[in-house]
């Protein structure tokens, strides 16, 4: 098992046991009111529980199951509004991209660049994320094995940037449906980066209502509370103030209203199971 490794941001310690840390906001940013709200909401919420906190959110949703389907302001409104909340309510920002084209730029506002799940084989992806020396997370694709990501970290770690998250999301299970292996996270952790559970997306029905993704927001809560007994290091989740009016993933986003109450359970459990990892 390779040693854990600690990657700073800023103020905040991710990994190698330090505090169990949150990655959380909209699907996409609808809007620059609706983002500032969430953010704003989202990081109180997470300050109350005590964990350190990422906002999220995409620019640009590339994969939607429909072409009629609402993907966001695009990069250059996107960035901008992702730079106004990161300095007006001191969070740490994190969204996807989608070519290597898009890295260099993304790079000057955002402190994580994400690698969608369905894109975590493409090599010069990986290696132009890679480039900026900014974190990156790694999205387990679908059709992956755990151990399929030692490869895809390595094509990050080929640019000389060892500051990688690796995120579990769900595997194919079947025709629109997904299923979370638990074992995946300490296989993963072999590695040595920090490992998040997107537990949302895990609960996510791909297609599954035909011209959008369908979910089972129900399997939040447990599953989350799986992968913390597990050992992950973050947790990430969308969440919005009202699901039904979402405009990307609503179905199987988690309300606004119950975060608080997972996050406070999610801390709980996660000083057990540090408290377990230490003693042993």
């Amino acid at each position: 098992m390779g040693t854990a490794r600690e990657i700073e941001l800023g103020k905040l310690r991710l990994g190698a046991g330090n505090a169990l840390f949150l990655i959380a906001g909209p699907c996409v940013i609808e809007s620059e009111l609706h983002a500032c709200v969430m953010a704003e909401k989202v990081a109180k919420i997470a300050a109350d529980a005590g964990l350190p906190y990422i906002f999220k959110a995409s620019y640009d949703k590339a994969n939607r199951s429909s072409l009629k389907a609402f993907r966001g302001p695009g990069m250059k409104e996107g960035l901008r509004i992702l730079e106004k909340i990161k300095k007006e309510f001191k969070v740490p920002v994190l969204t996807d991209i989608h070519e290597a084209s898009q890295a260099e730029a993304v790079a000057e506002v955002c402190d994580i660049l994400q690698i969608p799940a369905f894109l975590a084989r493409q090599t010069d992806l990986l290696i132009a994320a890679g480039k900026t020396a900014r974190i990156i997370n790694i999205k387990k694709g679908q059709f992956l094995s755990p151990w399929d990501m030692d490869n895809a970290a390595e094509k990050v770690e080929s640019t000389g940037n060892k500051k990688i998250i690796l995120t579990e999301r769900g595997t194919s299970f079947g025709y629109q449906n997904l299923v979370v292996d638990m074992r995946s996270f300490p296989v993963m952790q072999r590695t040595g980066y920090p490992v998040v559970f997107d537990v949302t997306h895990s609960v996510q029905l791909p297609g599954g209502q035909g011209r959008s993704s369908g979910g089972q927001p129900q399997f939040i809560e447990p599953l989350a509370r799986a992968a913390v007994a597990a050992g992950v290091d973050g947790v990430f989740l969308e969440t919005h103030d009202n699901p039904a009016a979402a405009r990307s993933d609503g179905p199987n986003a988690l309300p606004l209203s119950e975060l608080q109450a997972l996050l406070l359970k999610l801390k709980s459990l996660n000083t057990v199971v540090r408290r377990w990892s230490t003693s042993s």
